[in-house]
């Protein structure tokens, strides 16, 4: 099974390379946008086509090389596909903020000291802060992939897609279940094989929402060209602070658990639909709640930590008795967050019964063999 790590570094640039680096990709981005203009005309999303049409006005107008012409094609066909996946039209993409996608050993070569890329004017080499970049120049393990280059507020970072292969875990295999339930007032809770509870709450998590919250209101009601920006910033900064929160949960949970574990997760498609029927006064805090995201950094992370990650159908996980198996929508009390079955009286907290039955799920999926001997990993 092969898995695929983005890894960061930050690459140390003097005035001379910066005003190089510069150049090179803002002549990339007006590139792109040439082409996208003309596949937005011509409907051509054809590498060999585009080559025939467009390769010598690349090369002429904007002084790129042979390989960076191609990347400019590779690069505005992905997004056009990645567009008409998920709009189902065609929309032109409009490239604003320069970049440069490198291909590894053509544009780009890295070693333990130097990062060497290609610019219009040649080859130069520059240092970069190696920290963390050691075990992934174990050529056999691990292989770069094509990188791209990002500048912001003057600073360089080159992201590299790493592959590695990871042996599959199969069913015979697993020794733990965790059940985790995600929620807003417990960010997760977990039940697992031991008969443990684990919770992460969600309190600060929901506190500093509603400061972003509060802050972008007042920005929206000046309606200055100013303040639009700083919108923006704004917006960019709490993406960036909750997936870190999602990293930090992710990476505990993994740790956490021997290796061969399988992590118990509600199949949460469509949840947003299901959300946008609450009041108006909580549709953000719950609409935006990113329990994607952390699925999705817990599914990398338990691939390489040799586990498993398998979604089970969500309904009545948190009004289901977990002791006799009664359902019933009295069960629990949302207000309190307390479980009580009307059944035989068994108390306890709404999200720790959520965990408890899809940790139950998780044992029924390996008794009658529902849990697949391969995964592929996302």
């Amino acid at each position: 099974m092969q898995v695929t790590i983005t890894a960061k570094i930050q690459v140390i640039v003097s005035p001379e390379e910066h005003s190089l680096l510069d150049k090179t990709m803002e002549k990339y981005r007006d590139a792109c946008n040439y082409v996208s203009n003309y596949v937005f005309q011509t409907h051509i999303l054809n590498q060999t086509s585009l080559n025939d049409k467009l390769y010598r006005s690349l090369r002429e107008r904007y002084g790129l090389k042979a390989q960076m012409a191609q990347s400019v094609l590779k690069t505005v066909i992905a997004r056009y596909k990645t567009i008409q996946k998920n709009q189902k039209k065609w929309i032109r993409p409009n490239f604003q903020k320069p970049q440069y996608d490198l291909v590894w050993n053509r544009d780009y070569s890295l070693t333990q000291e130097k990062f060497s890329v290609n610019t219009l004017s040649g080859r130069i080499k520059l240092s970069y802060f190696a920290k963390g970049m050691e075990k992934y120049f174990d050529c056999e393990k691990y292989k770069f992939g094509t990188a791209k280059l990002v500048q912001k507020h003057g600073k360089y970072s080159l992201h590299i897609p790493v592959t590695t292969e990871v042996s599959g875990v199969s069913g015979s295999e697993i020794c733990n279940v965790v059940g985790i339930d995600r929620g807003i007032n417990f960010v997760v809770a977990t039940y697992d094989s031991k008969h443990q509870s684990g919770f992460v709450s969600g309190r600060q998590i929901k506190q500093k929402r509603a400061k972003f919250k509060q802050l972008r209101r007042g920005l929206q009601r000046r309606q200055t060209p100013s303040s639009r920006r700083r919108l923006k910033a704004i917006g960019q900064r709490e993406n960036r602070w909750m997936q870190d929160v999602n990293h930090c949960i992710s990476k505990a949970l993994v740790e956490k658990n021997p290796e061969h574990t399988l992590f118990v997760l509600e199949d949460l498609t469509g949840i947003r639909s299901a959300t946008e029927k609450v009041r108006r006064k909580d549709r953000y805090e719950i609409v935006s709640w990113s329990f994607y995201d952390l699925e999705q950094k817990l599914k990398y992370k338990a691939t390489l930590h040799h586990d498993r990650v398998i979604n089970v159908d969500p309904h009545y996980t948190s009004q289901t008795c977990p002791v006799c198996g009664y359902a019933d929508k009295s069960n629990r009390n949302k207000k309190i967050h307390l479980f009580c079955c009307q059944a035989c009286g068994y108390r306890s907290n709404d999200d720790r019964i959520g965990a408890m039955n899809l940790y139950r799920m998780g044992i029924n999926h390996l008794k009658d063999g529902q849990v697949p001997d391969t995964v592929t990993a996302e």
